[in-house]
């Protein structure tokens, strides 16, 4: 059955939920609360096969020229088939067709989106505005997320 990403509807928060959580319980990723996923559904899309969620990423846009990539994760039953790189595809075409010229992620695991085009920076050079929601991660103050960016190209206006 071929697997359709697509944007993230209010059907697809509890599954949204449970994948993202099931790999926070395992250390690979942050987690998310229901209320953080219906507020800022609209930063995400599902990689889904059939009625079932096996993939989520989140765009966070995070000033003109900045955007997060978040919340990247994949159904254990569904890695190792290249979902996670047409996730981080689809989340940058986004970001090219906004105009938005750079984006980043915070992650456990950098090797994974270095071999994307990504590279890391040292977290001080990200905007202060996007550690807001730091204070209320289990990790905080002692993250050990690494911080990369991407610059891509702009969609010609």
């Amino acid at each position: 059955m071929a697997i359709l990403v697509r944007k993230a509807g209010i059907a697809d928060v509890a599954p949204i939920h449970k994948l993202i959580n099931g790999h926070a319980e395992n250390g690979v990723m942050l987690p998310r609360s229901l209320h953080s996923l219906y507020e800022h559904l609209r930063d995400y899309a599902v990689a889904v096969e059939g009625d079932q969620v096996v993939g989520v990423i989140g765009l966070h846009i995070s000033w003109s020229d900045l955007a997060e990539i978040r919340s990247m994760a994949v159904a254990t039953t569904h890695q190792g088939r290249g979902l996670g790189r047409r996730l981080v595809a689809e989340a940058i075409d986004e970001a090219v067709r906004l105009g938005i010229s750079k984006v980043f992620v915070l992650t456990f695991v950098p090797d994974f989106f270095s071999h994307l085009g990504f590279a890391e920076v040292d977290k001080a050079e990200l905007p202060h505005k996007i550690w807001q929601e730091c204070i209320h991660c289990p990790h905080f103050p002692d993250c050990g997320e690494v911080a990369l960016t991407r610059t891509i190209e702009a969609a010609a206006a």
